[in-house]
């Protein structure tokens, strides 16, 4: 990723292309926020602090029954990984939308603000483009420790 721009807040960081768009929406009621990043092809990132959250597993489930309630035929493979040298959990997903194979993967980790929920999506369209660029963006992110 050349022309990188940095997100930095409540102690979590990640880096991403500056050709692509950036949105914070705020959730007053919890104290938590989403980021949003856009590419300029069909691939997205979220990144959203859950505070509120009782716990990783349970955000992780939550995030994939919400998806296969959108998606009718949803493929997903359960997940464990380190992310931000946490222990992070979620799914591997994939699904058609309007005839077009997309990819999904989530992630949930512990930060000392609360579970933060990763989301990274492209279809077929612009996968081989950009599914680098969104591993890059996870890879990229850290935690810092308080």
């Amino acid at each position: 990723m050349s022309d990188l721009l940095r997100f930095d807040r409540d102690g979590i960081h990640f880096q991403y292309p500056a050709n692509w768009k950036l949105e914070v929406d705020e959730d007053m009621d919890s104290g938590g926020w989403t980021v949003t990043l856009t590419s300029p092809q069909t691939a997205f990132a979220l990144f959203s602090l859950r505070p509120e959250a009782r716990d990783i597993a349970q955000l992780a489930d939550e995030t994939l029954a919400a998806l296969q309630a959108e998606y009718a035929e949803l493929d997903a493979e359960d997940r464990v990984e380190t992310v931000a040298g946490q222990m992070a959990i979620g799914h591997d997903i994939d699904f058609v939308t309007i005839d077009t194979l997309s990819v999904c993967w989530t992630r949930c980790l512990e930060t000392p603000a609360g579970p933060l929920l990763t989301l990274r999506q492209v279809s077929e369209y612009d996968r081989r483009t950009n599914e680098p660029v969104l591993h890059a963006i996870l890879a990229s992110l850290t935690v810092d420790d308080d």
